[in-house]
């Protein structure tokens, strides 16, 4: 375990603790009380965690997945506030945030391997200035990447050494676009 995980754990077990020293102190010879608030509060609890996860549900799922036509590719803003696209890579689909602000398409390790690149024979001899520092880089070619009818060969493509939770479109890939944003919508065309 990390030591922010022991942490939180010995937090949330003081406040355990001093709510149960509470329920002695107030409740003293009445448990059968002290025990159906506490189920009380505990329904309670349950109750606001799945309506809130219930609606955190339906807000991912009301904005629907990207559409694909002709010449046109829409994609709704996620509840997160970014857009993201789902791409094949290498044959193989592959989800990656939209980023305009990154200059190349960059993978995590993870990701690399879904798409049949082995990380641990790469060469991570790049870098890459990130907002989390100075990361290490290894270039690979991507054989196919394709979004819709549109594929593109030979693309270059970056993964990383550092942690990310998934991939980065960068603007190596998105300036084969025509790109608008109108009405919480990523609209992409050729």
């Amino acid at each position: 375990m990390e030591s922010e995980q022991i942490s939180r754990i010995i937090y949330i077990g003081l406040i355990l603790a001093a709510l149960a020293g509470w329920l002695i102190v107030e409740y003293r010879g009445r448990m059968g009380a002290a025990l159906r608030a506490l189920l009380a509060w505990g329904l309670i609890f349950i109750g606001v965690a799945a309506g809130y996860g219930l609606w955190t549900d339906i807000a991912r799922q009301s904005g629907g997945a990207q559409m694909v036509t002709a010449n046109r590719i829409e994609v709704p803003r996620a509840g997160d506030g970014h857009y993201y696209l789902t791409l094949q890579v290498n044959g193989r689909p592959l989800a990656f945030m939209v980023d305009t602000g990154a200059s190349n398409i960059v993978m995590s390790r993870d990701d690399a391997r879904a798409v049949g690149i082995d990380p641990e024979g790469l060469a991570f001899i790049g870098s890459a200035n990130t907002a989390n520092g100075t990361v290490r880089t290894a270039r690979v070619r991507l054989d196919s990447l394709q979004l819709g009818e549109f594929e593109d060969g030979g693309m270059t493509a970056f993964v990383t050494e550092g942690e990310m939770n998934g991939s980065l479109l960068g603007l190596d890939y998105l300036r084969h676009w025509r790109i608008e944003i109108e009405d919480g919508r990523l609209i992409l065309t050729r």
